[in-house]
């Protein structure tokens, strides 16, 4: 294995705890990566570990040239990682950056602890949040396919030839054991091209009402904003994927106009991509909005890079044209002060509100009925109905 070199170890102590899951935070620093960013991350990783379940006892930073093939991390930092589980107690080591198969089993043989990586610990609180049949579909998918990148090969898993009863000729052991995995992963496609097929005929159907989908970085606040919109009750907590079936609400604009505000995932930065496939359903709500409501949470010090999460992901699902507005929530207190001016400056559009304290939601409202006389045919058609000023709407 190569030796580590002249890296640097950060080591962070962050709280003593005596739950029975006990986590250690390792994150590889390289010469590709913005520290910013990464500082951010680790953190970010942090409330994901929580999230899941796990209590986080430290996190371990390192800098290298570039990771490791075998380990991500090298022979001397496996030696130093040894005496922090020992330490620490701690019997899971989560990984902020991603691991290979062969990285991951063989860390496993070398600590003898638990191995995540971010995408395993974000798998882990989508099957924890997943409710609805059609979530646990998409949950269920992913993760299948994430342990079939995630079996590792070795010498005992060689071609061998075919024989009576077996599969046929040259078929490796590694192809037999994943043929389960492969065929259940092939039955729910094709329940959740079913969904997605049913959700298309809804979209494309006439619609009576422009429908205006909330999308943004979890935790932002969207299912409050929803929520203080339309005068109902969407799960709303302070964690990370508080939810992650899509909630529809009718909301009134004026007293005589009306839309559907739909609720969306929440994204965050290198959000699997086999996640957003398995959730191409629940994300394709964006895709076909007549207007997108990107919401970010304007007191995170790393707000420009969730936005640039929104903006790619929304530009993978194929949402890249749908008209948006960027909504600069949780400004609780007002706004002012040098965030607030830099923001201004470089999001001259966005609008300022807090979805909580009611803040900015009268300019939020007269913005959406300006995107929407602009881009939005059916907006420009005589309303069907009165609001409820006028009688309740059904």
């Amino acid at each position: 294995m190569p030796s580590d070199g002249h890296d640097r170890t950060k080591l962070t102590i962050l709280h003593d705890t005596k739950e029975v899951e006990r986590a250690v935070l390792v994150q590889v620093i390289h010469s590709r990566m913005n520290r910013d960013e990464a500082a951010d991350s680790v953190l970010e990783l942090g409330r994901l570990a929580e999230t899941a379940g796990l209590e986080v006892v430290c996190a371990v930073e390192q800098r290298r040239d570039k990771p490791d093939g075998g380990t991500m991390i090298g022979t001397g930092k496996i030696g130093e990682l040894k005496a922090i589980l020992e330490h620490s107690g701690a019997n899971t080591v989560v990984f902020d950056n991603g691991l290979s198969a062969i990285q991951a089993h063989n860390l496993w043989k070398a600590l003898g602890v638990r191995i995540l990586d971010r995408t395993e610990i974000i798998l882990e609180i989508f099957a924890r949040r997943a409710r609805s049949s059609e979530a646990k579909l998409q949950v269920e998918l992913a993760r299948l396919q994430f342990q079939l990148k995630r079996i590792p090969v070795t010498e005992s898993q060689q071609r061998f030839k075919g024989r009576a009863n077996v599969r046929g000729p040259g078929e490796s052991h590694l192809q037999l054991r994943n043929e389960p995995l492969r065929r259940r992963i092939n039955e729910l496609k094709k329940k959740l091209d079913a969904v997605q097929s049913r959700q298309t005929a809804r979209g494309t159907a006439k619609r009576k009402w422009p429908v205006v989908s909330l999308v943004g970085y979890t935790n932002a606040g969207k299912s409050t904003l929803l929520n203080t919109l339309s005068d109902s009750s969407t799960f709303v907590d302070d964690m990370l994927f508080a939810t992650l079936d899509t909630k529809t609400s009718k909301v009134w604009l004026s007293p005589s106009r009306q839309i559907m505000m739909t609720d969306t995932v929440g994204l965050i930065r290198n959000l699997p991509h086999g996640l957003i496939a398995s959730f191409k359903s629940t994300l394709d709500v964006a895709a076909h909005a007549d207007l997108l409501l990107v919401v970010v949470d304007s007191q995170y010090p790393a707000v420009d890079d969730h936005i640039e999460v929104c903006r790619s992901t929304l530009e993978e699902i194929g949402a890249r044209d749908v008209p948006r507005l960027l909504v600069l929530n949780k400004c609780d207190d007002g706004v002012g002060g040098e965030a607030h001016e830099r923001l201004t400056k470089r999001y001259p559009q966005a609008i300022w509100i807090s979805a909580k304290a009611g803040y900015g939601l009268d300019n939020l409202k007269n913005a959406i009925i300006r995107q929407l006389s602009e881009h939005c045919e059916l907006w420009r058609l005589p309303p069907a109905v009165s609001g409820p000023e006028h009688s309740s709407p059904s």
